[in-house]
């Protein structure tokens, strides 16, 4: 979705002027969804995208790991790129991308993962080092274990049991939870906050 910020009191219906599709796997419509975004000059960016594949580090096929770098990790640089031109000459934008606890913290099987997102992280701290004084502020969320169709379908209806034993809040979380949370941090009420990688994750990654 690509919208613009017509105003501080701009209606919701207001925003949503047009959609693209891209398929993250193919290099090439990563560079025409970046064209599209430097041509709509957003003040907001949220990437979101993202797969993953766990295998033992050993095992890892190496197009594997290439693949989940250039969907989590190259397709929001991209987008980024081509969105902070417009955001710094307007002297205000607000940056969100979609880590994971496992850009925090990491686990067996999780390397290809882990490294996309650690590297996401890095990318979104080296913008805020670089644009907060621009009006820019980035951030990474780190959600936890969310209920997803991603989730289900990595952990098993017997694997979201188990996790949901080891989280304080007993259970997992829900996507409207993480929304709330980039609507926050993609507002204008987000006046000072740059530079972070704030996990929602019920404290799993805190005991």
């Amino acid at each position: 979705m690509i919208g613009t910020r017509t105003g501080k009191n701009s209606e919701v219906d207001d925003i949503c002027q047009e959609w693209v599709t891209a398929d993250f796997s193919d290099i090439g419509q990563i560079k025409v969804c970046a064209g599209f975004v430097r041509h709509a000059e957003p003040d907001v960016l949220v990437n979101n995208a993202g797969i993953n594949k766990i295998a033992p580090f050993a095992e890892i096929n190496p197009d594997d790991f290439q693949s989940i770098q250039q969907v989590n990790v190259f397709a929001p640089f991209l987008l980024c790129q081509a969105a902070i031109p417009a955001m710094v000459r307007r002297g205000w934008g607000r940056i969100v991308n979609v880590s994971s606890i496992w850009g925090k913290i990491s686990k067996e099987h999780r390397a290809s993962y882990s490294t996309s997102k650690f590297a996401l992280d890095g990318m979104t701290l080296a913008l805020a080092a670089e644009h907060s004084a621009d009006g820019v502020l980035a951030n990474c969320i780190a959600p936890g274990f969310i209920d997803t169709e991603l989730t289900r379908r990595i952990l098993g209806e017997d694997g979201i049991q188990a996790i949901v034993s080891t989280v304080p809040a007993r259970r997992l979380g829900q996507a409207d939870e993480i929304a709330r949370l980039v609507l926050w941090l993609a507002s204008e009420e987000n006046t000072y906050l740059a530079g972070q990688n704030i996990a929602i994750d019920g404290g799993f990654s805190r005991v």
